[in-house]
């Protein structure tokens, strides 16, 4: 695997590659990001992943100066995993000068997630755009698990016609259905054991949806409510359209449950497809 950190450099490296897939990660790599790069071995001759823990898409007091930065183990399963490129630029080399010039998003990207994390959708968006302006990727593999991300991405692509093809990653999950994130190590012991509880409840929603219950207000509610009792501080379980990420209405029938909540100190965020609802 080859380590490259300026843009001329990566630019130059891949004038010469017929096709490629790119991964974009923060680093701190789980089996979750892994697959990923496994599913981008399968979509071109040339595997890029990224690494770069991006300041704009952090908002004031959040986790950017100790988000976990293990780099050499990253290195060790990038390798493992068939990467044939890593891109690992400074944030002098992707942010020479201030950022001024930003992706305005669509509303939906200031619900959700994006009401809490005012401006979190924009920074992603910007450098997610800049990485693809680098790589020129023919592919792109995200994860299922940022599932806004995810649709905000694909809105972008499209509507700035941009060449790349976003490729979709299935959420990799604990023995225990928690929802690999890097964010877990943050977790202690008896939170660690309380975390899957986020995803028992996003279950119990769907698997009353796909038996055609549509109070969804109340199965939001009753979830909060649960996760609320045992301590967790809850900023959302929704349901919404898997499609659009609208709010459902009766009739909708591609369906999908979010969530985010805080343990301690530690914001877990998760989701589950309801698939096509039974009636």
């Amino acid at each position: 695997m080859e380590i490259i950190e300026s843009i001329e450099a990566l630019r130059e490296r891949l004038s010469g590659e017929s096709s490629r897939a790119l991964v974009p990660t923060m680093g701190n790599l789980h089996a979750g990001h892994l697959a990923l790069v496994r599913k981008a071995g399968n979509l071109a001759s040339c595997t890029v992943a990224s690494i770069f823990v991006n300041r704009l898409q952090f908002g004031e007091g959040e986790d950017f100066d100790r988000y976990p930065r293990t780099f050499e183990e990253d290195c060790r399963k990038l390798v493992e995993a068939g990467t044939d490129i890593l891109f690992a630029p400074t944030e002098r080399e992707l942010y020479p000068e201030p950022q001024q010039f930003t992706v305005d998003l669509p509303p939906v990207a200031k619900e959700l997630c994006g009401a809490h994390r005012p401006g979190h959708f924009s920074g992603m968006a910007t450098v997610v755009l800049k990485l693809f302006n680098i790589v020129n990727p023919h592919h792109a593999v995200f994860g299922k698990k940022d599932y806004q991300q995810l649709h905000l991405v694909k809105g972008m692509v499209s509507q700035f016609n941009l060449s790349v093809k976003i490729a979709e990653g299935d959420t990799i999950r604990e023995e225990d259905g928690l929802a690999m994130s890097s964010r877990n190590r943050y977790l202690s012991p008896d939170e660690r054991a309380q975390a899957p509880r986020l995803y028992f409840n996003l279950e119990k929603i769907a698997s009353e949806l796909r038996c055609g219950n549509r109070d969804f207000s109340v199965l939001e509610k009753l979830a909060g409510k649960d996760l609320e009792a045992r301590g967790w501080m809850v900023d959302y379980v929704e349901i919404r359209d898997a499609l659009s990420l609208a709010k459902p209405c009766a009739n909708s029938s591609r369906l999908v449950v979010l969530g985010a909540a805080r343990l301690g100190k530690t914001r877990l965020i998760d989701n589950l497809e309801a698939g096509i609802a039974q009636w």
